[in-house]
């Protein structure tokens, strides 16, 4: 055990963790170097937007200058704030961790949060600074920002380049010398920490574990901590990068084990497994349910394609635990589901994939977060969805999710991101000067204000320089109301929406404007009203389509004209009594279009 080392790499997006976790393997022999580039991010959208969203794990055998042979277990981490959770659960599994700074870019939001969970977990923590190679690369100054702002020393970072493979050599040693090894007894009963899992369909949930204590063979009997559903073990083994099996796995090892667990919440990302024989063993700190923060709803374009979309979704949640999903039906949009998210960045790549992996043609909702509604009884409801709300007159107040938010910017931006900040309800909380050049802004926020836009506003007004990252702290009330939009007197539950009191109007008739124009004209008139209880607050009238009965009429006594309008008229006043409205689906991707204006 004293030849192990477990370690893992966190960054801020598009730093080069990827990049440098190619060339450790590939200096280390178990990759070439015409292998695929970013071995470990073997997602086409993973490549494609220069991010990790799947945590990969790999075992590296390596020799150190003085001879002494070592295994290196690399544990790769998401670098998206959404993925939170699942880089506190990689972290958990590790004793030390590469802090990755672009020489470029410098220390940025999610830089510190990741920094942060790290010294919390009690990790050996290496500073390293990359992309040296670069002609606009900064050392100096991310050397004093690595002091200033996370407390480092700056002689202990390391200078690499992940693309020339510069540096990394003394890397691998550092990791040897400064990373402690694993703690624990083999002989101790069983605790293992799930730290990431994936769904095979011959095999079921395959969990990726960290053996804290004990040892764990084929045909062993497990038990999860957290539902005490017990499992016979099949197999287990290491990453090689592939799968690779074992005799067993002892105390300060990784890699995983197959036990025939066919629902994916059988492995939770956190739970700790143990041994029926010691059903007293202590749970591994740390664990909770996935939380989902946004949801919106996803609708077949083709209401026939209802029953592949449901196969679609349960395949996906099989390899996504943390998306969750329940029924609905909408009057206008007909039959679909409405799905809880991580955060933005892990709906919009839910939806991407559901409509490239598995062929779904889908008009997705606005999303929206789940509010708090106190009644007068003092009942107090969670709803996700606006159309699930009590009547106003049952409410005393609603509670909204708020976010405190860290976003680092360069000083000259300082003026539009607050003012930015501040027209999305932002509250300044603190504001720092990490170096001259850049200042560290922290706001709270009410969640449903950076759903909608706020982050690519952000990088709008900072012309892209500004980083954020984000914590959830709890909810508070706000002065909110929610608006229902009426089509002809019919309420169409997919345009409702929630909003603060003052700005509700506002809203409320840019978009009746917009579906004036997005509707097509009928043969009667089609009113458009927002209501707010049972008030009308904005109102305009689709005209009807004339047809010109006089046309025929070339002369003659004017009687017989008003004739043939009455008659006329008393269609039209018939047509609008049985006559229905189509709203086509372009009306209800408006309101995702609200906020950009």
């Amino acid at each position: 055990m004293n030849n192990i080392r477990n370690f893992c790499i966190i960054a801020h997006i598009d730093h080069g963790k990827s990049t440098l976790a190619d060339r450790i393997l590939e200096l280390t022999g178990v990759i070439h170097a015409t292998d695929v580039a970013q071995i470990l991010d073997n997602m086409d959208l993973e490549r494609e937007r220069g991010i990790t969203i799947k945590a990969k794990a790999v075992r590296i055998p390596y020799t150190a200058k003085n001879g002494a042979k070592y295994i290196l277990n690399l544990i790769d981490t998401p670098g998206h704030v959404d993925f939170n959770y699942e880089v506190s659960r990689s972290l958990k599994a590790c004793e030390g961790a590469i802090l990755l700074v672009d020489a470029t870019q410098g220390v940025e939001a999610q830089t510190i949060a990741n920094a942060y969970l790290a010294i919390d977990a009690g990790l050996e923590i290496i500073p390293a600074i990359n992309k040296i190679d670069l002609p606009n690369a900064i050392i100096d100054e991310c050397k004093l920002q690595l002091e200033e702002m996370l407390g480092l020393p700056s002689k202990d970072a390391l200078l690499v380049s992940s693309k020339l493979g510069t540096g990394v050599p003394e890397l691998l040693e550092t990791i040897v010398e400064r990373v402690p090894p694993p703690k624990g007894d083999s002989n101790n009963p069983l605790s293992c920490l799930i730290f990431d899992s994936y769904y095979d369909s011959y095999r079921g949930v395959i969990p990726h574990i960290r053996v804290f204590d004990g040892k764990i063979t084929a045909h062993d009997k497990i038990m999860m901590k957290s539902t005490g559903k017990t499992f016979d073990v099949d197999e287990v083994g290491y990453f090689l990068p592939d799968l690779a099996s074992t005799e067993s796995l002892s105390a300060g090892e990784v890699g995983y084990l197959g036990a025939v667990i066919r629902d994916v919440h059988d492995a939770s990302v956190g739970d700790t497994i143990i041994s029926p024989a010691h059903a007293a063993t202590p749970a591994i700190p740390g664990f909770r349910r996935a939380q989902s923060m946004v949801f919106c709803g996803i609708y077949p374009i083709n209401t026939s394609e209802y029953p592949k979309l449901t196969t679609a979704l349960e395949k996906f949640q099989l390899n996504d635990s943390s998306l969750i999903y329940e029924k609905e039906s909408s009057a206008a949009l007909g039959y679909g589901y409405r799905l809880g998210f991580l955060g933005m960045l892990h709906m919009d790549i839910t939806i991407e994939r559901l409509k490239r992996e598995y062929g779904q043609e889908l008009v997705a909702t606005m999303p929206s977060v789940i509010y708090k509604v106190v009644k007068h009884d003092g009942e107090s409801v969670m709803i996700d969805n606006p159309s699930k709300f009590p009547e106003l007159q049952q409410i005393e107040h609603i509670e909204e999710p708020m976010i405190r938010t860290r976003i680092i910017v360069p000083s000259d931006y300082i003026g539009p991101v607050m003012e930015l900040s501040e027209s999305r309800r932002g509250t300044i909380v603190g504001m720092e000067h990490p170096d001259v050049r850049r200042a560290m802004l922290t706001y709270d926020f009410p969640l449903a204000e950076v759903i909608s836009g706020y982050y690519d506003k952000l990088k709008s007004v900072s012309r892209g320089f500004a980083s954020m990252d984000y914590e959830f702290i709890g909810y508070r009330s706000g002065d909110l109301v929610k608006v229902d939009i009426l089509v002809k007197g019919n309420q169409v539950d997919a345009l409702s929406f929630i909003a603060t009191r003052e700005r509700a109007i506002t809203k409320s008739r840019l978009l009746i404007h917009r579906l004036r124009k997005l509707i097509p004209r009928h043969t009667f008139e089609i009113p458009l009203q927002a209501v707010i209880g049972g008030k009308i607050i904005a109102r305009e009238d689709i005209v009807a389509t004339r047809k010109d009965v006089l046309a025929k009429c070339y002369g003659g006594d004017i009687t017989r004209k008003r004739k043939l309008l009455e008659k006329q008229r008393e269609g039209k006043k018939r047509m609008k009594m049985v006559g229905s409205v189509e709203v086509p689906q372009e009306a209800f991707l408006i309101l995702l279009k609200l906020e950009d204006d």
